[in-house]
């Protein structure tokens, strides 16, 4: 590449990482109609913290909901699988969201070759905690897990990831045109949960080493026609590095936040 164009490729990617930068949420609520974020109990992970975050409008309309883990954080992990439960911030109703989880993976997990590296799942769930730990994908339960949702309900391009039951979460949907399943690195992706023929959590998953880079990106989330309750859904995902007087840190949020109606009445799952 020219060096005069390599220059201005860098250039314009430094300008737009330096504007989303500009609007970043702030705790505060500053004058006029500007936005203002909310957030969370933060708590221990690695040798940081993580917590959640909600940004809302002058009129208290959710515009995003993200993560928040500090730098310290990708350090001092531990050797085991781990899960950080981070409530949504006092006060905040971000329908249909209920609360987020921060999922530890220190060897990855299937399919090899493609997810097997440590990485944080960065679960956005539609369910409580209790309603969660009712999943179990054992006996009975493994009907409910892989029940299909309506064709309208699933999201463009996915597919059901054979072997991605779990209990506490349900079946992982996967976009196969995604680059990690034609021989790139994985880096970063977006899956999709479903349990009993409904969607129920939506799920940025990064690896620790595209984190450790203090990454600046945003990519569009696919969108199914119809959605499982009247809420807030996000049109597209982004992770980024930011900092302030109190350190460094990423965010991985759900952006551009839609208000969606429910599916219709007569909509059903099933095989």
């Amino acid at each position: 590449m020219p060096r005069l164009m390599k220059h201005t490729l860098w250039a314009g990617l430094l300008g737009f990482c330096a504007a989303l930068l500009l609007r970043l949420p702030v705790d505060t609520v500053s004058a006029g109609n500007a936005a203002r974020t909310r957030f969370g109990e933060a708590r221990r992970v690695g040798q940081g913290r993580a917590r959640s975050w909600v940004t809302l409008d002058a009129r208290g309309r959710p515009l995003a909901l993200g993560v928040e883990i500090t730098d310290q954080a990708l350090s001092g992990l531990p050797s085991h699988k781990e899960e950080y439960v981070l409530s949504l911030p006092a006060g905040v109703a971000v329908p249909p969201f209920n609360h987020t989880a921060l999922d530890w993976n220190p060897h990855g997990h299937i399919p090899p070759q493609i997810y097997d590296v440590p990485h944080f799942d960065f679960h956005f769930y539609f369910m409580s905690p209790a309603e969660r730990a009712r999943i179990t994908a054992k006996g009975d339960d493994v009907a409910r897990v892989r029940r299909a949702p309506p064709a309208d309900a699933i999201p463009a391009g996915y597919m059901y990831a054979p072997g991605g039951d779990e209990p506490a979460m349900g079946a992982h949907w996967v976009n196969p045109q995604s680059p990690e399943f034609h021989g790139k690195p994985f880096t970063h992706t977006l899956i999709y949960g479903f349990y009993d023929g409904r969607m129920v959590f939506v799920e940025p998953m990064v690896a620790l080493s595209f984190l450790q880079t203090r990454p600046c990106v945003t990519a569009a989330i696919p969108q199914p026609k119809s959605y499982p309750a009247r809420g807030y859904y996000p049109t597209r995902y982004q992770i980024r590095h930011v900092t302030s007087a109190n350190g460094g840190a990423i965010r991985v949020s759900l952006e551009g936040l839609v208000l969606r109606d429910g599916p219709p009445a007569a909509s059903r799952g099933g095989r």
